[in-house]
C-alpha cells in the first residue's frame, strides 16, 4: 500500500503568529535606524491578536470589529523642541491617536508610526521619539506594529495610526435626550501649561505633566463599557465646548453644561473665572473622555472608578432638546458659553 502525498494548500496552514525577537531587515542606514526603533519592543509572539508584527510589508492583526484612526503631529503646530523632550514628543503623538480608541471604547492592539525626520535627527533624537511612541502604546495595552521612515527637509512630522478591537463601538450618535453628561479627570491643565510656556514662564509641574504625558483613557473607557455606562462618547482633544458639539450634532440633542460642575484642573483654577472657563472648555489636549449615560446610572460606580484609576468622574450637565452646547442655570435658562474648541483652520476663541 502506498501513501499518496498531495501538495500542501497554503489555506490549510494555521496562521503563523509574529515571532518575538530581532526584526530581520536588509542592510542599509535606513534599516539600521528602524532596527534601533524596534529594539526593546514588547514581545508580540504571545499575542493572539497580532499574527504578523514588524519586519514584513504589512502587519496582520485579528479581532472582532477592527477600529482604525490616525493622528498627525507636526513640529511647530503640535509640538516644539524647546518645550518637550524627544520621548515626550513621541508619547504625545501616540497618545493623541490612542485617545481616539478610547472614544469608541476600543481595546488597543497596536500602532503604526510614520516618521518624517530631518537628516540631523536620524540618530538618537529620532530613536527617543519612537521610544516615546512605543511607551505610550504599551502603557495603553498595545504594541508598535510597524510604520514608515522618510527623510524630511523639515519640520519633523509624526503620523500615528492606531489599531484596536471594538466589538461594541460607542458612537457619538448614541446619546439620548435626558442623558447625563460626564467627564473623566480634570480639564484645562494642558492649556494652562501652554499659556505659561507662551508667556515665557515656567508652568506648574502638574500642568506640565498633563501637557507632556497625557493619558488616553482607553482602560477607563473599557471599564465604563463593561458596566453598560456609555451611550455616547468623544475624547477631549479640542476642548469640551468644541468636542461636545460633535455629540450634539450626531445625536440631535443640545448639550447643557453647568459651569459650576466643571472639574477644572488646579493650574487653571488659579485664573479669573472667565479665563478659567476658557482654559477648561476651549484649551484642548486634555484627552479626557466626555460621555453620556442614563440618569442615575453612573453615580453608583463613581467611587469604584476613582479607586481603580485615581481620577474622578464628574457629571457636568445633561442633554436637552435643540442643538449645540449651552450653559444652563438652576432655572433652566440657556446662555451661550461664548467659547469654542481649537480649530486648525480659523483659530481658537
Amino acid at each position: 500500500m502506498f501513501l499518496r502525498m498531495r501538495a500542501e494548500d497554503p489555506a490549510d496552514r494555521p496562521p503563523r503568529h509574529a515571532e518575538a525577537g530581532p526584526v530581520h531587515l536588509g542592510p542599509g542606514p535606513e534599516f539600521d535606524l528602524i532596527r534601533r526603533f524596534l529594539a526593546g519592543s514588547a514581545a508580540d509572539g504571545a499575542r493572539a491578536d497580532v499574527r504578523v508584527g514588524p519586519g514584513d510589508d504589512c502587519a496582520v492583526v485579528a479581532g472582532n470589529g477592527i477600529a482604525l484612526s490616525t493622528d498627525m503631529s507636526v513640529e511647530g503646530v503640535h509640538f516644539r523642541r524647546d518645550w518637550l523632550a524627544p520621548r515626550e514628543i513621541g508619547w504625545r503623538a501616540a497618545a493623541a491617536a490612542l485617545s481616539d480608541l478610547a472614544a469608541v471604547a476600543a481595546r488597543p492592539i497596536g500602532i503604526l508610526v510614520s516618521l518624517a525626520a530631518p537628516a540631523a535627527d536620524t540618530g538618537d533624537f529620532a530613536v527617543q521619539v519612537m521610544e516615546g511612541c512605543r511607551e505610550a502604546a504599551e502603557h495603553a495595552g498595545g504594541i508598535l506594529l510597524g510604520g514608515d521612515l522618510t527623510r524630511s527637509p523639515g519640520p519633523m512630522v509624526i503620523d500615528v495610526t492606531v489599531v484596536g478591537e471594538a466589538p461594541r463601538p460607542v458612537l457619538r450618535s448614541g446619546a439620548r435626550h435626558g442623558d447625563e453628561v460626564w467627564v473623566t479627570g480634570e480639564l484645562g491643565g494642558s492649556a494652562a501649561c501652554i499659556e505659561a510656556l507662551l508667556a515665557g514662564k515656567a508652568p506648574a509641574a502638574e500642568a506640565r505633566e498633563r501637557f507632556a504625558r497625557p493619558i488616553p483613557r482607553v482602560r477607563e473607557a473599557q471599564w465604563l463599557l463593561g458596566r453598560g455606562l456609555l451611550n455616547a462618547a468623544v475624547d477631549l482633544s479640542d476642548g469640551l465646548a468644541g468636542d461636545a458639539c460633535h455629540i450634539a450634532a450626531a445625536s440631535g440633542v443640545a448639550v447643557l453644561l453647568v459651569p459650576e460642575l466643571l472639574p477644572v484642573h488646579p493650574a487653571a483654577r488659579r485664573r479669573a473665572r472667565g479665563q478659567m472657563l476658557r482654559l477648561a472648555l476651549g484649551g484642548g489636549e486634555d484627552y479626557e473622555l466626555c460621555f453620556t449615560a442614563p440618569v442615575g446610572a453612573v453615580e453608583p460606580h463613581a467611587a469604584a472608578f476613582r479607586r481603580t484609576f485615581g481620577i474622578r468622574l464628574s457629571c457636568v450637565g445633561r442633554l436637552g432638546g435643540g442643538d449645540g452646547v449651552w450653559f444652563v442655570d438652576a432655572e433652566g435658562r440657556r446662555t451661550s458659553p461664548g467659547i469654542s474648541g481649537w480649530q486648525h483652520f480659523g483659530g481658537d476663541t
